[in-house]
C-alpha cells in the first residue's frame, strides 16, 4: 500500500511543475484539436459520470466541430478503465473522466491498483462536485440526525446502514466515527439495491447519492435528515447538513475530474482544461447538475492536483479508522 507522504510529495510537485509551466502553455497556439477525442469513462452508460461525460463531450463538439466519442469502460470499480486511460498516446485525444473512486478511494481500497492515480496521470480539470443524502423510511420514528445518534448511543451495534458504493460506505463510516456511534454495515451491490432494502424494513438508514435518494424522498417515500456535505442541497434546501444537525466537521461529497496520461503536453493540457472549463458552464451540463443535484466546479490543473491530494488523505484516515481490509 502507498504511504501518503509520497503521494504529497508527487502531487505537490505536479502542481509546482504545473503552475511554473501554465503561463506560457496557456498562451501558446497549439493546434488542438485537429480529429476526434474519446471520454473514457469508468461505469456504464446512465451513470451520472456518463450523463456528465456526454453534456461535456457535445459542447466541446460545438466548441471545436470534432466528434467526442464516450467510452464505456465499466467495472473493477473503475480500474479497467483508468488502466486503458494511463495506457492510451499522450496526445490529448483520450481524456478520463472520473471520480474520487479512481483517484481517492481504490488505492485504500485494494492491494494493487493496474494504475497509480498520481504517477500515470496528469490533472486536466474539475468538472463537478456532489453531495449525498442521510435518509431513513419516511414512517420511521427518527426526525433528525440527533435522534438517529441518540438511539445508535442508547443501542449499540442494532441500527444498521446499508451502502451500494465507496462512497456511500465511507459516508456512513464518517458518521459513524464523528458522532460516536456504532451502527452495523449492510453492503450491496448498488445504492438502489440498498434503497429498497430501506424501503422494506431490512436496513434503518443509508446515506446515498441524491440520484438514488432525492426522488423517494419527494415521492413520500423516504424521510431526509442530513446532507453530506458543508453546504445545504439546491435539491433539498430544507433539509440541514449533517454537520448543522449536530455531527461537528462532517463533510463528505463525491466529485468528477477530467485526467489525461501522465506525459502529454502542458499546451494540450492547458487547452483541454479551457474547453472544458467553457463546456462545464454550457447549458447541456446546467441540466445535468440541476437534475443529478451536483453543482458545476472549476479547478486548474494545479488545484485539482491539491484537491486529489487532499481527498486522498481523507478517504485513506476514514477507511483505516473503519478498519475496511483492502481487498
Amino acid at each position: 500500500m502507498t504511504h501518503f507522504p509520497r503521494r504529497q510529495v508527487l502531487a505537490a510537485a505536479a502542481a509546482a511543475t504545473l503552475a511554473a509551466l501554465g503561463a506560457p502553455a496557456a498562451q501558446a497556439q497549439v493546434k488542438y484539436p485537429e480529429k476526434p477525442i474519446t471520454f473514457v469513462v469508468p461505469f456504464a452508460a446512465g451513470s451520472a459520470t456518463d450523463q456528465l461525460a456526454r453534456a461535456l463531450g457535445q459542447s466541446i463538439t460545438e466548441q471545436t466541430k470534432q466528434t467526442v466519442v464516450v467510452d464505456n469502460k465499466a467495472g473493477a470499480s473503475g480500474m479497467m478503465a483508468a488502466q486503458a486511460a494511463a495506457r492510451a498516446p499522450a496526445d490529448g485525444y483520450t481524456v478520463l473522466i472520473t471520480t474520487n473512486t479512481t483517484h481517492a478511494a481504490n488505492e485504500h481500497l485494494y492491494k494493487k491498483l493496474s494504475y497509480d492515480p498520481v504517477k500515470d496521470f496528469a490533472p486536466v480539470a474539475g468538472l463537478g462536485k456532489g453531495g449525498q443524502v442521510l435518509v431513513v423510511r419516511a414512517d420511521a420514528p427518527y426526525k433528525s440526525v440527533g435522534d438517529i445518534v441518540s438511539e445508535a448511543k442508547k443501542r449499540p451495534g442494532k441500527l444498521s446502514f446499508g451502502s451500494g458504493s465507496s462512497s456511500s460506505r465511507v459516508a456512513g463510516e464518517m458518521f459513524k466515527q464523528l458522532s460516536g456511534t456504532d451502527i452495523l454495515h449492510v453492503p450491496y451491490k448498488s445504492n438502489p439495491q440498498a434503497v429498497t432494502d430501506l424501503l422494506g424494513g431490512q436496513i434503518d438508514l443509508m446515506i446515498t447519492d441524491t440520484a438514488t435518494g432525492v426522488p423517494q424522498v419527494k415521492a413520500g417515500k423516504l424521510r431526509a435528515l442530513g446532507y453530506s456535505t458543508t453546504k445545504r442541497s439546491p435539491m433539498l434546501p430544507e433539509v440541514p447538513t449533517i454537520a448543522e444537525a449536530g455531527v461537528k466537521g462532517y463533510d463528505m461529497g463525491y466529485w468528477f475530474a477530467a485526467y489525461v496520461p501522465a506525459a502529454t503536453p502542458q499546451p494540450v493540457v492547458a487547452r483541454l482544461n479551457e474547453l472544458l472549463s467553457t463546456a462545464v458552464k454550457s447549458a447541456a451540463a446546467k441540466t445535468f447538475f440541476e437534475s443529478s443535484g451536483a453543482e458545476p466546479w472549476i479547478a486548474s490543473p494545479q488545484e485539482l492536483a491539491k484537491f486529489q491530494a487532499e481527498e486522498t488523505q481523507k478517504w485513506g484516515r476514514v477507511i483505516k479508522a473503519a478498519g475496511i481490509e483492502a481487498e
